[in-house]
C-alpha cells in the first residue's frame, strides 16, 4: 500500500470516528433533555407554599418563579445554560394565615426554616434531574446505536456535562439577585412582594431574610386574591417619580396618576418634551399637572417653547426650573432648560456635542459656588447632563427615548429616561413601538442619596405588557469628586438629533 494511499485511508477513519462520536454526542444530550423534561420535576412544600420545581435549557441561566395567574419575577441567579423554573402550585389559606401567625415562626426563625425547606427542594430537583437525564441519554442512545458502547460513551459523556453545568452553577451563584428581580404580568402592579426601599437596602446583604419576606408576601397575596396589595408606606424614603419625554402623549398622565397614587409618590420630575411644537393650542395638555396633588417638578426640552414653561408654571404644583435651584419634597433640586428649541427653523440650533457638554461644565461650576449643596440635576440632554459630573449625585435627563444610567467616575450618577408617552405619535414611525417608561426613585430622607430606584415599562402602542425592574443602590454614600480637569467629549454612545 502506497503512502498516500494510507493517509487518505488514515483520514477517512478518523473523520468517521469524529461523526460518530457527534452522532452518540447529539443523541446522548437529546435523551438526557427528554429525560430530564419527561421525568425530572419535583414537588416541594415551603411553608404553607407548594412548589413545582423544574430545570430547563436556557442559554440565560436565570431562575423564573411563576406566580400563576399573576405573573413571574425573573432573578438573574447564574451563569450556565440551564434555568431552574419555580411554579407556585398551590397554597393552604387557613395554613397559610397558622404559619404567618403561630409566634413559633418569629422573623429569626423563620428565614432559616424556609432556606432549609427550599434547598431540600433544591436537593431533590437536582439529584432526579441528574438520575432522569442519565437514565434519559442511556436508553436513547441503546434506541439509536443498538449497542452498549456508543450507549456506555454517551452515558459517560452527558455525566462529565452534568457534572459541569453544576459546576458552572455554584461557581457564578449570585444569591443577592434576589434583591433586583423583574416582573411581569400583574405581579408588576405588587412590588411589595420584595418589601419596601429601605428593607431592601437596609438588609440585601441577607438571602436568608428576603426569602422570608417573598414567602410571607406571596402568602398574604394569595389569601387575599380580590386585591393586590399597593407598596406598604415607607416613612425613611422620599419617592420621587421621573418622566420624559412626554410629547403629549395622554397615556402618561394616565400612567403617572396610576403611580403617583400606587406608590405614594412625594414629587415628579419631568426632563422635558412635554409637548411638540410648544404652541399655544399646546398649552392646554399641561392642564393635567396640577391635578395630581404633589409637586411637578419641570425643565424645559427641546421640543418645549417659553410659551410652554409659562404655561407648565401656571399650573397648581408646578415648579419651574431654569437656571436655579429649589427645595422640593426635601430634596435640594436644580434644573436648567434646553437651550435649543428645535421646531423654530428661523433659530440656527447648536447641537454639537462639545458645545452642550461645556454648556453642562459651566453650570456645573455655578453649582459649586451655590452656599448650599443641591441633591439633584435635572436636565434635558444626556450630554449636558454628563457636563454635571461631579457637581451632584443624581443628574436626571431625557432627550434620547431610550432608558438607561450610567456611573461616571466622579461618583455621579445619570439617570436617562425613555418615553413616558411611548414618544407620541413618533411611534408611528418605526416598525417596533416606542415603549413607555418612567421610574420611581428612592431618597434617603437623612442623606438624601439615592437608595433604590424601580423602572418601569409598559407596551408601546398595540402591545399590553407591563414590568418593573428593581435596581438597589450598592453604595448610596460614595464620595463625590468634582471633575478636576475639563473632560473629554462624549463618544457616540449618546446622540444628540434633534427631532422635527
Amino acid at each position: 500500500m502506497k503512502f498516500a494511499d494510507w493517509t487518505q485511508g488514515a483520514r477517512r477513519v478518523a473523520t468517521g470516528r469524529i461523526a460518530r462520536g457527534l452522532a452518540v454526542a447529539a443523541v446522548a444530550l437529546a435523551g438526557a433533555w427528554l429525560g430530564i423534561m419527561l421525568g425530572g420535576a419535583v414537588r416541594s412544600n415551603v411553608g404553607p407554599v407548594e412548589l413545582g420545581m423544574s430545570a430547563e435549557p436556557s442559554w440565560a441561566g436565570e431562575t423564573v418563579v411563576d406566580a400563576h395567574p399573576f405573573g413571574t419575577l425573573l432573578f438573574d441567579t447564574h451563569d450556565a445554560p440551564v434555568s431552574l423554573r419555580v411554579t407556585l402550585e398551590n397554597i393552604n389559606p387557613d395554613r397559610a394565615r397558622g404559619f404567618l401567625d403561630d409566634p413559633r415562626f418569629s422573623a429569626d426563625r423563620l428565614p432559616a426554616l424556609l432556606e432549609e425547606e427550599l434547598g431540600a427542594g433544591v436537593r431533590t430537583l437536582i439529584l432526579r434531574a441528574a438520575l432522569c437525564g442519565l437514565t434519559g441519554a442511556l436508553i436513547t442512545s441503546l434506541i439509536v446505536f443498538r449497542r452498549p458502547g456508543p450507549a456506555l460513551a454517551g452515558l459517560l459523556g452527558i455525566t462529565v456535562a452534568i457534572a459541569g453545568t453544576g459546576a458552572a452553577i455554584a461557581l457564578t451563584f449570585r444569591p443577592d439577585s434576589v434583591v433586583e428581580p423583574k416582573y411581569t404580568g400583574l405581579l408588576a402592579g405588587a412590588p411589595s412582594l420584595v418589601g419596601d426601599a429601605e428593607s431592601i437596602v437596609t438588609r440585601f446583604e441577607s438571602y436568608r431574610v428576603q426569602l422570608a419576606k417573598l414567602v410571607n408576601n406571596v402568602s398574604q397575596l394569595y389569601d387575599v386574591v380580590s386585591a393586590l396589595p399597593v407598596y406598604d408606606a415607607d416613612p425613611t424614603s422620599i419617592r420621587v417619580l421621573h418622566v420624559s419625554d412626554i410629547h403629549l402623549s395622554p397615556i402618561a398622565w394616565n400612567l403617572i396618576r396610576s403611580v403617583t397614587a400606587q406608590f405614594k409618590i412625594d414629587a415628579i420630575i419631568d426632563t422635558g418634551d412635554l409637548t411638540d411644537h410648544g404652541t399655544g393650542p399646546e398649552d392646554r395638555f399641561t392642564e393635567e399637572i396640577g391635578t395630581f396633588g404633589v409637586p411637578y417638578v419641570f425643565v424645559r426640552g427641546n421640543h418645549d417653547s417659553m410659551t410652554t414653561q409659562r404655561a407648565v408654571a401656571r399650573q397648581k404644583g408646578a415648579v419651574v426650573l431654569d437656571g436655579e435651584a429649589k427645595t422640593v419634597a426635601g430634596l435640594r433640586i436644580y434644573g436648567m432648560g434646553d437651550p435649543r428649541f428645535t421646531p423654530d427653523k428661523s433659530v440656527s440650533v447648536d447641537s454639537n456635542l462639545e458645545s452642550l457638554a461645556a454648556l453642562g461644565r459651566s453650570r456645573a461650576a455655578e453649582l459649586a459656588k451655590l452656599p448650599k449643596q443641591v441633591d439633584l440635576v435635572a436636565v434635558h440632554d444626556p450630554t449636558i447632563a454628563k457636563g454635571f459630573s461631579g457637581a451632584a449625585p443624581m443628574v436626571l435627563t431625557g432627550h434620547s427615548h431610550q432608558r438607561s444610567t450610567e456611573l461616571l467616575p466622579s461618583g455621579t450618577r445619570v439617570l436617562v429616561q425613555g418615553s413616558t408617552g411611548g414618544a407620541g405619535l413618533r411611534a408611528l414611525e418605526h416598525d417596533e413601538p416606542t415603549p413607555v417608561e418612567a421610574s420611581v426613585l428612592y431618597f434617603d430622607a437623612h442623606t438624601h442619596r439615592l437608595r433604590a430606584w424601580d423602572d418601569i415599562t409598559l407596551g408601546g402602542l398595540g402591545e399590553q405588557s407591563v414590568q418593573i425592574q428593581r435596581h438597589v443602590e450598592t453604595d448610596p454614600g460614595r464620595t463625590i469628586s468634582p471633575v478636576p480637569t475639563i473632560a473629554p467629549s462624549p463618544t457616540g454612545s449618546i446622540t444628540v438629533t434633534p427631532t422635527p
